[in-house]
């Protein structure tokens, strides 16, 4: 079974893209089936995958007003070992003409059923906002992963987002739900970020990855060379927290039975 996983938070600077493109990429080096796709116009997840948004024929955008038929659009990046669906700010006009199209909520869903089945996961990249583009990836989601930093106002938009993802259950998608919680950029250090995180085990248990990311430069580098960190510096702490991140999703979903390990 293919799963589905959107990459959301509504507040910017969590590490959702980060997050995305190495879960893929460590994922992919599992030999697992993986598909990337940016849903957010400023195209960094696209960027941060070697692939050039400025020189796109066809992206997303395309896919989503029904110009292109989503094999016409998907890419191979054959050094992070994962196919991508790029992005660029072409995507801010789809998003103003899908508000006026009936179902304009299931047009990436409509367009993955024709090649889910080619992959074991799929990645969705969001933008920092619960707009028309969000709600596509939600819809077409099974689950969702949560960046979020360890800090008072992360805890403040996390509930909007939950309420966002329990009417989307109720409305149009039965079968999405919390994966998880992932704690990025973190230093134990901060007496602030340890107390969030005791809060947030507190409130979800295991909901919340064991995993956390750390505050990395060689993490924060990587995306301006085109690469996943574990094609810029695999050794680095950022580079073993996603692979720590990749066999951990792993485990639950074998757990689950939802894949074999």
């Amino acid at each position: 079974m293919t799963k589905i996983i959107t990459i959301a938070n509504q507040k910017g600077g969590v590490g959702k893209t980060t997050t995305t493109v190495n879960l893929a990429a460590a994922l992919a080096a599992t030999k697992r089936r993986v598909l990337l796709i940016d849903m957010d116009p400023q195209g960094n997840a696209t960027m941060g995958s070697g692939v050039d948004k400025t020189q796109l024929r066809v992206s997303i955008c395309d896919v989503l007003l029904g110009d292109a038929r989503i094999d016409q659009a998907i890419v191979r990046v054959e050094e992070a070992g994962y196919d991508i669906l790029p992005a660029n700010a072409d995507l801010t006009a789809a998003e103003v003409q899908l508000v006026t199209r009936i179902g304009r909520e299931k047009q990436l869903s409509l367009a993955l059923e024709t090649v889910a089945n080619n992959y074991d996961y799929i990645f969705i990249d969001c933008p920092p906002s619960l707009n028309m583009l969000t709600v596509n990836a939600l819809v077409a989601a099974t689950g969702v992963v949560i960046p979020m930093q360890c800090e008072y106002y992360a805890l403040e938009g996390l509930s909007s987002l939950l309420d966002t993802i329990d009417q989307i259950r109720i409305n149009v998608n039965p079968h999405i739900k919390l994966e998880g919680l992932l704690r990025t950029m973190y230093d134990p250090r901060n007496n602030l970020a340890n107390d969030v995180s005791a809060e947030l085990i507190q409130h979800f248990g295991d909901r919340v990855y064991r995993t956390v990311i750390p505050r990395n430069i060689r993490l924060a580098e990587a995306p301006s060379y085109g690469q996943p960190i574990m094609q810029y510096d695999r050794n680095s702490r950022g580079s073993m927290a996603y692979i720590a991140l990749a066999g951990e999703v792993l485990r639950r979903d074998a757990k689950q039975n939802h894949y074999p390990s």
